[in-house]
């Protein structure tokens, strides 16, 4: 049987098993990520199975495991990097910008760079400063490299399949707090391109655009605004970086109106560049100006303020609210 039912820690888990029995050159790198299985359990069991050669636990030095990960992709090999947690990622982010994502362009093509840089991130699981962060834009802006979130555990499996076979350097952003919610996984499927938008749920009225966590906090929002009367079409963009403008266009011009939710702050986000891409190729179809719920301008708050700071299910209504009203 090829289907069963995950939580998107587990096929992430089952995905890098995969990966590891189906290519030699695959190997595993971060903080505990060995014996430990991994903070989450995310590379729990492969240790075990893998041995230290291909699931190295590594010292507490992020820029030294990304940079050592170039040196074994420049030797053919297929590296996954983990980041233990989202506000960790700054001391190796030199070695992500200035080699990791120009080194392709640096040797004109000759050399490739199929690292994958696994990142939990996102709030909602209670943690203290450092450990719940969005930096998801400080990637996406920096060409060379691909930055990508799956919402469910199919996505979950199939993307980081599709990380690992790239040849480029690939961000990939899994939403902690919802590593334990499950959804059926097709190992059998044929996925749908990595970069790729989806709409995971039709309507008429307003369209809601939304990648990682959110994407849940919009199925939620559309179902609450069902019960009165209001149509909402929901778009998971699964990736970043290139983002699938031609999906949210045409979910834009089908409702007339478009809101795109992300944790990370409005403020330059993702869904600032949405905005300006949309109102530029849309801007006679579109009802209402394209409207942004996000985190707000400031430090990531500890963990009794998350709730004060994440967008949840009234921000995002209040925008459906917003937008209708024009």
């Amino acid at each position: 049987m090829t289907v069963e039912k995950l939580a998107i820690a587990k096929a992430i888990n089952a995905s890098l098993r995969t990966a590891l029995e189906s290519d030699p050159k695959v190997l595993i790198m971060g903080e505990d990520v060995g014996k430990l299985g991994g903070v989450f359990r995310v590379t729990d069991g492969l240790h075990k199975d893998f041995g230290e050669g291909r699931v190295v636990d590594t010292p507490l030095a992020e820029s030294g495991i990304v940079g050592t990960a170039i040196g074994l992709a420049l030797r053919g090999y297929r590296p996954v990097v983990e980041i233990q947690f989202d506000g960790f990622v700054f001391p190796a982010y030199d070695q992500i910008v200035t080699q990791l994502a120009k080194m392709h362009a640096r040797a004109l093509g000759k050399v490739k760079m199929p690292v994958v840089i696994r990142i939990p991130y996102g709030g909602g699981i209670g943690a203290v400063e450092h450990h719940s962060e969005s930096p998801e834009t400080l990637f996406a802006h920096v060409a060379g490299l691909k930055v990508v979130s799956p919402s469910n555990a199919q996505d979950a499996y199939w993307m980081m399949q599709q990380a690992i076979q790239s040849d480029d350097p690939v961000i990939f952003f899994e939403p902690k707090r919802r590593y334990w919610d499950k959804s059926e996984v097709d190992k059998e499927a044929i996925p749908a391109p990595l970069h790729r938008a989806r709409v995971v749920r039709e309507g008429t009225d307003v369209a809601l655009a939304a990648y990682g966590p959110m994407v849940k906090v919009c199925q939620e929002a559309a179902a609450a605004a069902a019960e009165e009367g209001t149509s909402v079409e929901v778009v998971d963009l699964r990736s970043m970086s290139p983002i699938d403008f031609d999906t949210v266009q045409a979910s834009a011009e089908k409702t007339g109106r478009l809101v795109v939710v992300h944790e990370a702050p409005v403020f330059l986000g993702t869904g600032a560049e949405i905005a300006a891409r949309i109102t530029e190729r849309s801007f006679y179809h579109l009802e209402a100006p394209v409207l942004r719920v996000g985190g707000y301008h400031a430090p990531y708050p500890p963990a009794r303020l998350e709730d004060e700071y994440l967008p949840g299910l009234d921000r995002v209504l209040d925008a459906v609210d917003r937008s209708l009203a024009y």
